[in-house]
């Protein structure tokens, strides 16, 4: 029963078949969210989302049958239990926000889709090193933030009139969000100079030190790729020096088979 059931969750079409449900769901939460839908096809919405949970827990108990105690060895099925299972925790009184934590269903697209899987283990790849990245940019912000107190504090107070208000502007800043007429025209205004602080510290932020996120976890999706190349290829070659081993092995027996037939048909 076990083999059978195991078969059966690793099925493609079964993973097809969770994927749609998933993407089924997610539109029906959403769809929860439009007055008029609800208004039209508030049953029927209803309806959808407890049978997707239904196939949700089904789904996981087979899974849990299926693979025993090893169920909890991978991490994307501990990801897509603890989804599922907040997912059934109560929704009245007072955890009836816990009703808004339904669409986090929609993520267990991450765990189905093998391409979303790639890229959450790229980027969780990529974490040790986004770490002195991270650690370069809080260096960075933190002696503009000082920089930018003691230049502007004191015709700027609003936005430069403490280390921590002048790291939420240069914040501002760095994503590019109305950086220019909202902030650094106006300080321009009073001081002109202060084009020779801003630029470089957009230049140093926006276009160098984030594009090392992007860079690094390219760089881990094609480590992680070339990973996945050479375990390919060892799987294949293992497969072909099988396949020779059985093509030897009956060889050998065709020709065990013939030796007993030349005995068989000599006279005498």
């Amino acid at each position: 029963m076990r083999s059978a059931v195991l078969r059966l969750v690793e099925r493609e079409s079964f993973g097809n078949f969770v994927t749609a449900v998933v993407v089924l769901n997610a539109v029906t939460l959403g769809l929860e969210t439009w007055p008029l839908a609800m208004d039209r096809f508030g049953t029927i919405l209803s309806f959808l989302d407890r049978l997707a949970l239904s196939i949700f827990v089904v789904e996981i108990g087979l899974k849990l049958f299926a693979y025993g105690p090893r169920f909890f060895r991978s991490g994307w099925n501990v990801f897509d239990f603890t989804i599922v299972a907040v997912a059934l925790l109560p929704s009245a009184g007072p955890l009836s926000v816990l009703r808004a934590l339904r669409i986090l269903r929609a993520l267990r697209l991450l765990s189905v889709v093998p391409q979303m899987r790639a890229v959450i283990g790229a980027l969780l790849g990529a974490l040790p090193g986004m770490g002195a990245i991270v650690a370069v940019l809080l260096l960075v912000f933190y002696i503009a933030a000082v920089m930018a107190t003691k230049l502007f504090a004191a015709t700027f107070p609003d936005w430069f009139g403490s280390v921590p208000s002048s790291m939420y502007t240069l914040f501002q800043i760095m994503t590019l969000e109305s950086w220019s007429m909202g902030i650094v025209r106006p300080v321009m205004e009073v001081h002109p100079w202060s084009w020779a602080f801003f630029v470089p510290f957009i230049i140093v932020t926006s276009f160098a030190v984030l594009n090392l996120f992007i860079a690094l976890i390219v760089d881990s999706m094609q480590a992680m790729h070339a990973f996945e190349d050479r375990e390919s290829a060892e799987q294949k070659a293992e497969e072909a020096h099988s396949e020779r081993e059985a093509l030897m092995s009956e060889l050998q027996a065709v020709r065990t088979e013939l030796e007993e037939l030349k005995t068989l048909l000599k006279p005498g």
